[in-house]
């Protein structure tokens, strides 16, 4: 009886617990998205910084660091040089990992005019089957918006 009680509990707080869940376009529920189109106005050429600060050269650096600090003395001293290798290699790590792939790129800034005249302005890698006059559809919004043709 005691376990009927604690499996009926246990199906009363999920059920519970379920209900509370709200479902919208948001969160992956049904929804409607508003389909942007208009026509190129303006394509004008630019920069764009890229975001690759993974940290991957601080970490790669940091253990190369430790790894030679480890080589250095016996005692107290090969934990001074541990730690000072890590501080090192970390910093080394991430100026070499700023310095290969954090550089800015080519990109597009382009201007649609949308069907009902309001300029958007979207800038993104370069697309090179876009062109001015060109009809096409803005997906996203934001920072994660992008240009696409019309097919």
């Amino acid at each position: 009886m005691k376990t009927l009680n604690t499996w009926t509990a246990v199906l009363f707080f999920t059920a519970f617990l379920s209900a509370c869940a709200a479902v919208s376009p948001d969160n992956g529920g049904p929804g409607e998205m508003e389909i942007r189109t208009g026509r190129i106005e303006q394509i004008t050429m630019t920069q764009m910084q890229t975001n690759h600060d993974s940290g991957v050269g601080a970490v790669l650096g940091a253990v190369g660091g430790v790894a030679l600090g480890s080589l250095v003395g016996q005692g107290t001293g090969r934990d001074v040089a541990m730690v000072a290798g890590a501080l090192g290699g970390a910093l080394g790590g991430n100026y070499l990992e700023k310095k290969r792939y954090d550089q800015p790129k080519e990109a597009q800034q382009i201007i649609v005019r949308m069907k009902n005249g309001v300029l958007v302005s979207v800038t993104q890698p370069v697309n090179p089957s876009l062109s001015k006059g060109m009809a096409v559809y803005i997906e996203g919004s934001g920072g994660e918006a992008r240009v696409v043709p019309q097919s």
